[in-house]
């Protein structure tokens, strides 16, 4: 069977990136393309919706596909812990439909993400360096918030990290306690830094995103895990197999 996709914000990088995917994927139909500004309706008949706008505007495009019992794949940033709980809720009288909601398609990025949560239970000084292009309007960027949210569970009872003088605006933005600061510059797609600091020590683990093409095989992922999935599921992590040995997916 085919799945008809219709691409929220397609004039954008993302958007662009997203239809031409979905075009060359067998099983998937490139159902319509939509800016992130034009009419909605021209969804309805899809099988499910890709959203990847803004933060202005993906919370009224979500809400319009899950009316018309369309699934989403969210690839805007800005869905706070907030938004993401009241999408949950939302969904318990919905439980044939699903909303999967990914800060970052790099497969790279989500494991060093994952590193540095495993990572976290060891160090108490930890702070996360983000840098992407000049034209990104928000900031922190979704890959920082995700991978501040899963230090902080990992680190579970040892509770917040030490963050001293957080008062002071260029000590970054706190995300579960975690400082995170953000640079927007031209030249950058995306890096992101967690530095961890220990006695007599530093561990960074960093992730460079050089093309736009590293988010091809998370797309690919994401696309297939959104036609089954139900209820709200967040993070490419959620999709792939962090655990199993070589040649797991």
């Amino acid at each position: 069977m085919t799945t008809k996709v219709a691409v929220v914000g397609a004039s954008g990088r993302m958007g662009q990136l997203f239809s031409r995917i979905v075009d060359e994927t067998e099983g998937f139909e490139l159902f319509a393309q939509i800016g992130s500004s034009g009419d909605l309706t021209d969804m309805i008949g899809a099988d499910l919706t890709v959203d990847v706008t803004v933060p202005a505007v993906s919370h009224s495009i979500v809400d319009f596909a899950l009316s018309h019992d369309i699934p989403v794949l969210v690839g805007t940033s800005g869905w706070s812990a907030d938004r993401i709980r009241s999408l949950e809720r939302r969904l318990i009288d919905s439980p044939e439909l699903g909303a999967v909601i990914i800060p970052n398609f790099s497969v790279g990025s989500v494991l060093a993400s994952s590193f540095a949560a495993m990572a976290a239970r060891f160090y108490d000084s930890i702070e996360i360096v983000e840098a992407h292009h000049a034209t990104k309007i928000d900031s922190p960027s979704g890959t920082s918030v995700r991978t501040a949210e899963l230090i902080a569970a990992a680190r579970g009872a040892l509770g917040p990290v030490s963050a001293p003088h957080t008062d002071q605006r260029a000590r970054g933005q706190q995300v579960a306690s975690v400082p995170i600061h953000s640079l927007r510059l031209q030249g950058v797609v995306a890096k992101q830094d967690v530095i961890l600091g220990g006695v007599g020590e530093v561990l960074t683990i960093s992730h460079d995103t050089l093309s736009p093409s590293a988010y091809e095989a998370g797309i690919a992922i994401a696309l297939r895990a959104a036609t089954r999935a139900r209820g709200v599921v967040v993070g490419l992590d959620k999709l792939i197999d962090l655990t199993a040995g070589p040649g797991a997916r």
